[in-house]
């Protein structure tokens, strides 16, 4: 059986944020906000997290604050406009 990286993969390991939302929900979110998702519990936010990473823990910061899955925002992208 061949394993295939998922395509949120392709650039180097990226920061994922994993915490409590408001209800108490555990949340995984990339920083530039390319996926993330809800989860029941601590372990399946991890998971997640690493599955999507690489496999690289060392990028993967647990908040002490509450944080809010935010699937409407656009990846941060490189605007061409704006002064490097």
């Amino acid at each position: 059986m061949k394993l295939v990286e998922p395509p949120s993969c392709s650039s180097p390991s990226t920061v994922v944020f994993i915490g409590r939302n408001h209800r108490g929900q555990w949340i995984a979110q990339q920083q530039n906000g390319l996926y993330g998702g809800l989860f029941v519990n601590r372990a399946q936010a991890i998971k997640y997290a690493l599955f999507e990473n690489g496999q690289h823990p060392e990028t993967i910061i647990e908040l002490p604050r509450e944080i809010e899955l935010d699937m409407g925002r656009k990846p941060d992208v490189a605007d061409p406009k704006r002064a490097v």
